[in-house]
C-alpha cells in the first residue's frame, strides 16, 4: 500500500514576511490566505475565478486565488491587499496611491470587490511607463475584469486615474 501525500509544507513571502504553512495538497491559495495565514482582506465571491474579488499578486502579477492551490506558489512572492500599504516609520501606515484614490474617490460602495480591485490595478499602474498617457482603454482594462454591483464604475475609473496621476507624480 503507497501512502498518500495530503498535506504539504509551503515556504513564502507573503507581504514581505516569510511565511510558511501546512496545507492540505488540494487547499485554494485563497483559502489558504484567510484561514491558514489569517489574511482575511483576500474575499472569495464566485469560486469560479470570474468576480476578482479574490485576486492577489504572484510574484507581481495579478491572479485569482480561487483557482490557484496554495501548493503552486511554495517558493513565490504573494502581495495581499494587506500589503499595498507601506510602513511610515512612526508605527503606521501609509495608503498605497491606488487605496488612497478609491477613498479620494469615493470608488467603493459595499467593499467587498475592491481587495481584487485594488491589487489589480496597483499591479497595472506599477507596470505601466507613468510618463505615458493613461488611456482609457487601459482603464477598462484595469477595472475590466473585476465585477462590482454597486458603483457602476465611474468612480473606479475615476479613481485609476487619480492614483496615476499620484503615481506619476511620486507618490509610492
Amino acid at each position: 500500500m503507497t501512502s498518500v501525500d495530503t498535506d504539504r509544507t509551503i515556504t513564502l513571502t507573503v507581504n514581505g514576511v516569510p511565511r510558511e504553512a501546512t496545507v492540505p495538497v488540494r487547499r485554494l491559495l485563497s483559502d489558504a490566505l484567510r484561514h491558514d495565514l489569517g489574511l482575511t482582506g483576500t474575499h472569495v465571491g464566485c469560486e469560479h475565478g470570474v468576480c476578482g474579488a479574490c485576486t492577489v499578486l504572484v510574484d507581481g502579477d495579478p491572479v485569482r486565488s480561487c483557482l490557484l492551490l496554495a501548493v503552486q506558489v511554495d517558493g513565490h512572492e504573494v502581495t495581499t491587499v494587506e500589503g499595498l500599504a507601506r510602513e511610515d516609520n512612526r508605527g503606521g501606515q501609509v495608503l498605497h496611491p491606488v487605496q488612497e484614490a478609491f477613498r479620494e474617490c469615493h470608488a467603493l460602495q459595499c467593499g467587498f470587490c475592491t481587495p481584487g480591485f485594488l491589487t489589480t490595478i496597483a499591479a497595472g499602474l506599477e507596470k505601466r511607463d507613468n510618463a505615458a498617457e493613461l488611456t482609457e482603454e487601459e482603464v477598462d482594462d484595469m477595472v475590466g475584469g473585476n465585477l462590482c454591483r454597486c458603483t457602476g464604475y465611474a468612480n473606479i475609473k475615476k479613481a485609476v486615474h487619480h492614483a496615476n496621476a499620484a503615481m506619476r507624480d511620486g507618490a509610492r
